[in-house]
């Protein structure tokens, strides 16, 4: 079957949904905003790349070749991302009385650690800021002079030198604007940092010497050097989460349409060039007492999640029942249905495999199949369906009169875009073990064949004697399944 349905997504710049024409034929570019690595990412964050996966998945599915990066922030990231505040890199360094490059290290290992957690396909280059810097300067050389001013802080960008700063967040009234945070000597409340000075006594551990002094990168000005440098301007889609729309990516946009009008390319210089044609967001991920963030501590970390048993999927399978932009809401129970439908169609699919003895069928011929098949594109082609997607992929186990070995390649191809890796877990490795955990694995196994021995011996009360005591320690017991026990998770918010 080929997959005819035009994939359309919605673009933030234009506020609506459009049919994607790649600049390249049969080639998509794609930039994400990575993490500032000066702390482990939670759920919220996270939420992010999965979107960024599954669309990464689609444009694979629908046939193109795609370039991927998404890049570390290990400098420049400030406290308020409306460009005020501290480094958050020297901040976490202090706080912790660590190198800070030890802190970005351990930082950016334990967000790739996440990224193949989630089965996330890694980008095709991962870039780190602090490798930029001389680009980076080069970039705001160019600029300086038509665009930018110095005042004792640093090169600040004046926005009033592009037109329509501020389109992509349609925040240009004193809401918008009194998220920005006053700078001595700033022309307007919307101009950003492109080089922060070093102030007098100053004892950073990131620091290089500008045309503007002694000093580090504005946060901003990264994005739009890396992006240039790997897949060039214009690309085809940048991403990011939605708070990025506000003050983030209408900077970088700015950035892009000075650069552009400095230094003609290919495509033409344009007053309104804004560095990519769509400009994709997710939404945030919702606790019940507000948007999931770091600045509120106690925040959910994937980590966080497994050490209370939860496998990581379970949360990739959360991210994708919900449309990407909408708001999705996060809570033990959630979560806990999550892991729920996760095991069912594990088991479900572990049932198909083992009917397809001789694996995935080559081709897919029964009439439902191939109309759900086709639906499913289409579905994955409208923005990104995933929650309608996910019920296709039901109905397709579900059709009982198909050949196994059809189904079975149903699974492979749907979850191509899924990326739950339905064929490669088992039940088994969904059996996270809580980290409070108060009985090993082996122990439980022992009970339950002591149990297993008193039921035998019709000794009913030391049987119930025992499964309560397992219950108490946080084992279900499934009497009749082979699996025999699962942890019972327990996750209150």
């Amino acid at each position: 079957m080929t997959d005819t349905a035009p994939l359309r997504l919605f673009n933030s710049l234009t506020r609506s949904v459009e049919t994607f024409e790649p600049i390249t034929p049969g080639e998509a570019r794609v930039y994400s905003c990575g993490p500032t690595v000066y702390n482990y990412a939670h759920l919220g964050n996270l939420r992010a790349y999965v979107f960024t996966d599954t669309l990464r998945r689609a444009l694979l599915w629908k046939g193109y070749d795609v370039t991927h990066i998404i890049n570390i922030t290990d400098v420049g990231h400030l406290t308020s991302d409306a460009d005020a505040g501290d480094d958050k890199m020297e901040a976490a360094a202090r706080a912790q009385a660590k190198s800070i490059w030890d802190i970005a290290a351990h930082y950016t290992d334990a967000f790739k650690g996440n990224i193949a957690a989630l089965n996330i396909i890694a980008p095709s280059e991962w870039t780190v800021a602090t490798d930029y810097v001389p680009q980076m300067i080069a970039f705001a050389t160019t600029i300086a002079d038509r665009h930018c001013y110095e005042i004792d802080s640093g090169l600040y960008f004046d926005v009033s030198t592009v037109p329509n700063y501020g389109r992509l967040a349609r925040s240009k009234d004193d809401e918008g604007e009194g998220r920005i945070d006053p700078v001595a000597g700033k022309r307007n409340p919307q101009d950003f940092a492109i080089w922060r000075k070093s102030a007098p006594g100053e004892n950073r551990q990131m620091e290089w010497d500008s045309p503007w002094g002694k000093g580090a990168p504005g946060w901003h000005l990264e994005c739009s050097v890396m992006s240039h440098a790997n897949l060039g301007h214009p690309f085809d889609i940048h991403t990011g989460g939605i708070d990025h729309r506000e003050i983030h990516h209408p900077n970088e946009i700015a950035q892009n349409q000075a650069f552009c009008a400095c230094v003609p390319t290919d495509s033409g210089a344009q007053a309104d060039f804004t560095g990519a044609r769509w400009w994709m967001h997710n939404n945030f991920l919702v606790d019940r007492s507000g948007k999931m963030s770091k600045s509120k501590g106690g925040f959910t970390t994937l980590f966080s999640l497994i050490d209370a048993g939860v496998h990581p999927l379970a949360y990739r399978l959360l991210c994708l029942s919900a449309h990407y932009r909408s708001e999705l809401e996060f809570s033990g129970e959630i979560v806990g249905a999550a892991l729920t439908r996760l095991k069912r169609l594990v088991m479900t699919v572990e049932t198909v495999k083992k009917a397809a003895d001789g694996g995935p069928a080559d081709a897919i011929a029964h009439p439902r199949l191939v109309q759900l098949l086709e639906d499913f594109g289409a579905a994955l082609s409208d923005d990104l369906n995933t929650p309608t997607a996910l019920t296709l992929l039901d109905e397709a186990l579900g059709v009982k009169k198909a050949l196994a070995a059809e189904r079975l390649a149903m699974v492979t191809r749907m979850d191509a875009a899924f990326g739950l890796n339905l064929l490669g877990i088992s039940r088994t490795d969904l059996r996270i073990r809580p980290k409070d955990a108060a009985i090993t694995e082996a122990e439980i196994e022992a009970e339950l064949d002591r149990r297993q021995a008193a039921r035998a011996e019709k000794d009913f009360a030391a049987s119930d004697a025992i499964r309560d005591a397992l219950i108490a320690k946080g084992v279900e017991v499934m009497d009749g399944d082979p699996l025999r026990w699962e942890w019972a998770i327990r996750l209150d918010q």
